[in-house]
């Protein structure tokens, strides 16, 4: 049985299966961990709302790491750590490159994500399936004009978030926002990049919470399956793909798990830490 403090989860793709729910097996594995006393951690592109209730409120789950690292949450306290931000300026600059594309973007800001009419109303158009948008429409604030909000909100933006309705855009886009200083691409969907400020990554917050709670490198474990979870699986002392991850997650990783609609974390855990 490896000694472990702390385990980092992504979600979507990860802890969740492919119908973004919790599976029982999965439930329980968390559950028999939070009998050691270790900390259950949501890491995901999310932002803190986008944690759903049936994961915050397990026993355990004291913390979250959101936003791919652009904020480190106290959930109990309902209080943010530490943050790593775009500034209004940056996200601004980010936003008015994106708008020249046939995309949808969703700034989040304060712990929301921020939309408007004419994206939630053909998502489909972008390549959301029914279920992701179901997801998008309960965590999302709607505004008239997205890029207004941010100009008169003049608020730091933890992450944009991008989907693109034709994938030959994808890098392309990306290739321009490259230049952009100060930020950090990732994705997490084959359609979309997300955009942090340069140090904001879930490697880097993870590492923060452990030193936070006085809990070794070693001593942490990280599921992921996406380009955004790469950062975490190599900063963690043991860090866990999903059968159903990216080839650049499964190369981060110490070990490969069974998929998300597998169970392959209850599988590695039970494995792992409960045998």
């Amino acid at each position: 049985m490896k000694s472990v403090g702390i385990i980092a989860l992504d979600l979507d793709g990860t802890l969740l299966d492919s119908q973004k729910r919790l599976s029982e097996r999965n439930k329980e594995a968390l559950l028999r961990c939070s009998g050691l006393g270790i900390e259950i951690v949501p890491t995901t592109g999310r932002a803190v709302d986008g944690i759903m209730p049936e994961i915050r409120n397990l026993p355990g789950v004291h913390y979250a790491i959101t936003t791919n690292g652009g904020t480190v949450a106290d959930l109990a306290g309902a209080k943010c750590l530490t943050r790593c931000t775009l500034s209004n300026e940056k996200a601004l600059e980010i936003l008015n490159i994106v708008k020249k594309y046939n995309a949808m973007y969703d700034p989040y800001i304060d712990g929301r994500g921020i939309s408007q009419p004419e994206f939630i109303d053909h998502m489909a158009d972008f390549g959301l399936s029914g279920v992701m948008q179901d997801m998008v429409r309960a965590t999302r604030d709607l505004v008239p004009d997205v890029i207004r909000h941010v100009e008169q909100c003049k608020r730091d933006v933890e992450k944009v978030n991008i989907y693109l309705a034709d994938l030959k855009d994808r890098e392309i886009l990306r290739e321009e926002l490259s230049s952009v200083e100060g930020i950090i691409i990732s994705s997490s969907l084959y359609n979309n990049l997300e955009i942090n400020a340069e140090g904001a990554t879930k490697g880097n917050a993870l590492m923060w919470l452990a030193k936070h709670l006085g809990i070794s490198r070693e001593d942490t474990m990280a599921f992921g399956d996406g380009e955004n979870d790469v950062t975490m699986l190599k900063a963690a002392g043991i860090g866990i793909a999903m059968g159903n991850g990216l080839e650049i997650a499964k190369n981060a990783a110490d070990q490969v798990t069974l998929t998300n609609d597998e169970d392959g974390v209850a599988a590695a855990i039970e494995r792992l830490i409960l045998n």
